[in-house]
């Protein structure tokens, strides 16, 4: 695939950015040698290597599910600049 002008103009019309004919004439030849580069990558024999989505292995550190029973109301409302039965009570805003 080759990319020349008028493309560059599209796609930075579909972007919305601005840029000047000095611009896109630099744009054109590094988006060529971009999209060159991604060619080498498809020709790379990766027959038997498996997929992977990170250099090191990794896995999730997870925590035993258990339930508590909370019963910290009271030490969390005390923060509260003003509770009201049990809740955070907030100023009314009406428009």
């Amino acid at each position: 695939m080759s990319v020349d002008t008028a493309t560059v103009t599209k796609i930075a019309s579909l972007a919305r950015i601005k840029v000047s004919e000095a611009e896109v004439a630099a744009m054109v030849p590094e988006l060529n040698g971009i999209l060159a580069w991604v060619e080498q990558l498809g020709e790379v024999d990766v027959t038997g290597v498996e997929p992977m989505t990170a250099v090191i292995p990794n896995t999730l550190r997870l925590r035993e599910d258990a339930v508590t029973d909370g019963g910290i109301r009271d030490a969390v409302l005390a923060n509260a600049p003003a509770a009201e039965h049990g809740f955070f009570g907030v100023p009314k805003v009406i428009e």
